[in-house]
């Protein structure tokens, strides 16, 4: 089997990487090669047993979706996006890159004919206010930002594409990723993340919204298992609905803030300055709070246990079990 991963380079590609070449297989197949393409040259996985290939480019070029199909990849995980922030500040770029390279790769799968599985990373933006309690699988996709709007757009191409029996198309709608890794990013929801992942690490870091902010989260860990279930999963048993809200943890950001004390004591969570950011503000207003994803739930995704879970994690994965 075939593997490409498109966003080979970011933070979820590398560690989708790293876990197929690990594991050398998906679903009872052997993973033959695996293709990782980005803008910039992604990081082949370390002691890699399968064949891995470097591509670089710019989906939303002329050719490019087709350049990248003409071995006719088994299995696609779409990751590569602008995020959030990036997406609402820029229109023209949000709607290249977030749509018209999606679009263009869809294309050029239907040209090549072999109908391979797609897996799709959408994103709870898709789903704009008011919200209920909970949103469940039967909430309407009204979304209040450009990034949302064009996630919303690319899962309802997915679901025709597959429909027309042109590929075998899967979007999931993946929580807020934390904690992530590296390097703060230009994702509105990027402060979930910077106000554990600094403070872990001995460095300040700025708080932009109120502690009563409640938000829907994931590891990066459980992000890659939501992408190797996708891949595997028996699509007959979805159905016609091919875009699934996937489970996750909801917290305040108040209680975000006990989970890194309960975790690593008072004086990491004191690193953490409170700075309003009416910008950062305005854009969260917008963003649902909590879900109840019976689908994904009853189709065997699974969330983590807690937020505490979250925060050992990446202590495990990032900090070698060290905490600054």
């Amino acid at each position: 089997m075939h593997v490409l991963i498109i966003g080979g380079a970011g933070m979820v590609g590398r560690k989708l990487a790293q876990r197929l070449a690990r594991d050398g297989e998906l679903a009872g197949k052997t993973v033959s090669s695996l293709t990782l393409y980005d803008v910039v040259p992604a990081t082949p996985p370390a002691a890699a047993k399968i064949p891995v290939k470097i591509v670089t480019g710019d989906l939303p070029t002329a050719g490019e979706a087709e350049r990248l199909i003409a071995d006719r990849p088994d299995l696609i995980f779409h990751l590569a996006a602008i995020v959030s922030g990036e997406a609402e500040l820029d229109f023209d770029k949000g709607y290249r890159i977030n749509l018209d390279g999606t679009r263009l790769l869809l294309e050029a799968i239907r040209a090549a004919g072999h109908k391979p599985r797609l897996v799709f990373t959408s994103s709870i933006a898709v789903f704009g206010a008011p919200f209920p309690e909970a949103i469940d699988d039967e909430f309407f996709n009204t979304p209040l930002t450009s990034y949302g709007t064009q996630k919303t757009i690319c899962e309802l191409l997915i679901s025709d594409y597959t429909r027309k029996g042109l590929l075998d198309g899967l979007s999931i709608r993946l929580p807020t990723i934390c904690v992530r890794p590296g390097k703060p990013n230009k994702a509105a929801s990027g402060f979930f993340s910077n106000i554990m992942r600094e403070p872990l690490a001995g460095e300040p870091a700025v708080l932009p919204v109120a502690e009563s902010v409640r938000h829907w989260h994931a590891s990066p860990r459980a992000a890659v298992g939501f992408l190797i279930h996708a891949a595997s999963l028996d699509t007959g048993k979805v159905g016609p609905r091919r875009a699934l809200t996937m489970p996750g943890v909801s917290v305040t950001v108040g209680e975000q803030i006990a989970a890194l004390k309960a975790v690593a004591g008072d004086k990491v969570a004191a690193r953490i300055r409170r700075q309003p950011d009416p910008f950062i503000e305005g854009v969260v207003a917008g963003w649902p709070r909590n879900f109840a994803p019976q689908r994904a739930l009853s189709l065997g995704f699974k969330a983590d246990a807690s937020f505490e879970d979250i925060i050992r994690i990446h202590i495990e994965d990032e900090l070698a079990g060290r905490i600054a």
